[in-house]
């Protein structure tokens, strides 16, 4: 049981500097915005209890605010997957006697992992952007921006399935 612990610790800790350090220097035209520590989210056992995804989605988004720059801007962004997750997995799984525990793409396919991944990067992306810019002034922008920096997080997050996180 303490390794499981001490395995999310570090994934929590080297998400979240990966995000500083790497990924909030990426921009593509002002589109593309890769936020990819939401992985910390999609891959936390399905058995986490509600409360503790919440709470973990919290810390997660309040670190990257703090480090960031951004007060409460990615907190909000990460509650809201954390919120819905149980719900997108309920409504993705046919049976619960077919889900993993760990809901990586290797344990629970391609279709079924990007089908999960995609809902919740977009739930995600579309709470950040329409709280970053706080109107619907710019409605189709701000809509086209979330649904390009989904794709391109989404690819992100399926490309460090298949070159870390493979157990």
């Amino acid at each position: 049981m303490m390794r499981v612990w001490i395995k999310y610790i570090i994934m929590f800790i080297v998400v979240v500097l990966l995000q500083v350090l790497l990924f909030n220097q990426v921009q593509f035209s002002g589109f593309v915005n890769p936020w990819f520590y939401i992985l910390f989210i999609l891959l936390l056992p399905v058995s986490t209890p509600g409360y503790a995804v919440l709470l973990l989605s919290f810390l997660l988004g309040m670190a990257v605010d703090i480090f960031s720059d951004t007060p409460g801007l990615h907190t909000a962004a990460a509650l809201v997957p954390g919120y819905f997750r149980a719900s997108v997995i309920r409504m993705l799984s046919a049976r619960e006697s077919e889900q993993s525990d760990y809901p990586g793409l290797m344990q629970t396919g391609f279709r079924w992992f990007v089908s999960y991944a995609a809902i919740l990067i977009l739930i995600h992306h579309f709470v950040l952007f329409y709280l970053e810019v706080f109107s619907f002034a710019g409605f189709f922008r701000t809509f086209i921006r979330s649904i390009f920096s989904t794709a391109f997080t989404l690819f992100v997050v399926v490309l460090s399935q298949y070159l870390v996180f493979r157990d």
